[in-house]
């Protein structure tokens, strides 16, 4: 009754699992097929890992078979490795951005968009918190220097106000414009944004030394050609990024903000 049973042909059953060979029946040298296998586990993970193996949180830059960091994508926003390329930069290349942020004209969202970095905004930003910290104390010791020395004295909440509104103006206004593009049917990069304001704030690191001048009129005048620049370099590189599209009323937003931004400058630190 067995030998019967063993003998029933099986080929046209579809749920049929193929005999397993033992390691005498198994031919020397035979490859084993484990593609899919690994294919199968690498669907299996959500969201899918761009590393070699299949696994874990890859940063960009990083070659194909490198080790390859056990943790879920999204961590990755969390990890500093992940933003090393966008420090990755020559001197040349950050003087030539620099160059372009104070002549708008000069296409500079076309020379980041391919390689935007994070090094030029962060020492911009940087440096005119203490610029601004430093120069608008020692402006108001010029202005009050003619009346009486007495009455003034090192205001170290400069320093505070220039960090708060400055590094808070740098991250949260770009951020808060790339999700208001996206709602409206644009596709921008965040990096490039953050790359692109960050830019835009270097023309106030010149036009703070200027605002040493004792002379209210002429103040006015550098600061509001100093925000005159930035708004239009705002504006010409939102307008061309957001290709075609029609923004213009979140273009003029970003652009009257930024003179904003330069009118807080004057009133709070150059008074």
């Amino acid at each position: 009754m067995d030998e019967g049973y063993a003998n029933l042909p099986t080929s046209h059953l579809l749920g049929s699992v193929p005999a397993v060979l033992t390691p005498d029946e198994r031919k020397p040298g035979a490859p084993v097929e484990v593609g899919n296998a690994a294919a199968t586990s690498r669907l299996q993970q959500f969201p899918p890992a761009p590393g070699a193996n299949g696994g874990g949180y890859q940063p960009p830059g990083a070659p194909l078979d490198g080790d390859v960091e056990t943790q879920t994508s999204w961590k990755g926003y969390f990890n500093i490795a992940s933003y090393a390329p966008y420090f990755n930069v020559d001197t040349d290349v950050v003087v030539d951005r620099l160059v372009s942020s104070v002549y708008p004209m000069d296409g500079f969202f076309r020379k980041i968009d391919a390689n935007p970095d994070m090094y030029g905004p962060l020492w911009i930003t940087t440096t005119l918190i203490f610029m601004l910290a430093a120069f608008g104390n020692f402006a108001t010791y010029l202005m009050q220097r003619k009346t009486d020395l007495n009455i003034w004295n090192f205001d170290v909440g400069y320093f505070n106000w220039a960090a708060s509104v400055m590094y808070g103006y740098a991250i949260v206004v770009p951020a808060a414009f790339f999700f208001l593009f996206q709602y409206f049917g644009s596709r921008p990069s965040l990096v490039r944004f953050w790359c692109m304001w960050g830019y835009s704030l270097f023309i106030f690191v010149p036009a703070s030394i200027l605002l040493l001048i004792p002379v209210e009129f002429l103040r006015w005048l550098i600061i509001a050609g100093a925000g005159g620049a930035s708004s239009w370099f705002i504006a010409l590189n939102l307008k061309e990024c957001t290709e075609g599209a029609d923004l213009m009323p979140l273009i003029a937003s970003a652009s009257v903000l930024q003179f904003a931004l330069a009118l807080f400058i004057k009133v709070y630190f150059f008074a």
